[in-house]
């Protein structure tokens, strides 16, 4: 096919990571690497730098982890613009069936 263009990732795992677990909260490394299509290990990685990033808080219920998006923190982009985590989550996010509290933090 002329003109084709080889596949790749337009999000990095660290993105994807962090938009499933916006939209499940209780998710386990599992499920996480599972929906990323990466090992358990790569996973765990992951969450422990966007929790180190501040992206995400992990807190404890019984035996699983729930984690809350940070949502207030702003994003660098390009030009010296910035962008709220919640907003560009409520783009990357919109017409899917979530749970908005799942990544709502700090009363937004």
């Amino acid at each position: 096919m002329p003109g084709a263009v080889e596949p790749f990732a337009l999000l990095t795992n660290h993105g994807l990571a962090l938009l499933f677990i916006a939209a499940e909260p209780r998710a386990r490394i599992r499920d996480i690497a599972a929906a990323v299509d990466i090992t358990e290990r790569a996973a765990q990685r992951i969450v422990g730098d966007l929790v180190r990033a501040d992206y995400l808080h992990r807190t404890r219920d019984g035996r699983r982890n729930v984690y809350t998006v940070r949502t207030e923190r702003a994003i660098a982009l390009p030009g010296r613009r910035q962008v709220q985590l919640g907003d560009l989550l409520g783009v990357l996010l919109a017409g899917r069936e979530h749970r908005r509290t799942a990544y709502v933090a700090n009363g937004r």
